[in-house]
């Protein structure tokens, strides 16, 4: 054996398992952030007239909207039942507009993801544009 590799310090191998295994973790967490709060699980448009639109929240203050489609299928004759369409909206000047417009019915563009970020809203659902805007006939 020389003294060259005498002098040389091994590293131990459970070290570096630790150190691979610290990694893998990490990533795998990045990961599954990702994929829960991040990817886009769903797009649609919703249409329906545009109930409201306010601005709230503890910490982070972010908007969120209400659009009321109709619908027809009920559990008694006769009668007919609106669906809820509720969101979030990132864009503040998407939401100052439709603050200042509601009543009008629309075709909202959305994004669904798989769970809310405080600072994106209450919903897994975040309008991010008016595909089309159709005042309402009195």
């Amino acid at each position: 054996m020389s003294t060259e590799t005498a002098n040389i310090p091994r590293r131990s191998g459970f070290k570096k398992f630790l150190r691979i295994l610290l990694l893998l973790i990490i990533m795998i967490g990045i990961f599954l952030f990702w994929w829960n709060y991040l990817f886009v699980f769903g797009e649609g448009v919703k249409s329906g007239q545009l109930n409201y639109v306010v601005k709230k929240g503890n910490i982070f203050k972010t908007y969120e909207g209400k659009l009321i489609q109709s619908g027809f299928r009920t559990q008694t004759a006769g009668s007919i039942q609106s669906y809820e369409f509720e969101f979030s909206i990132a864009d503040d000047s998407l939401a100052n507009y439709l603050m200042n417009n509601s009543g009008n019915y629309y075709d909202l563009h959305y994004k669904e993801y798989k769970h809310p970020l405080p600072w994106r809203g209450f919903s897994t659902f975040v309008v991010d544009k008016i595909v089309s805007e159709r005042p309402v006939a009195h």
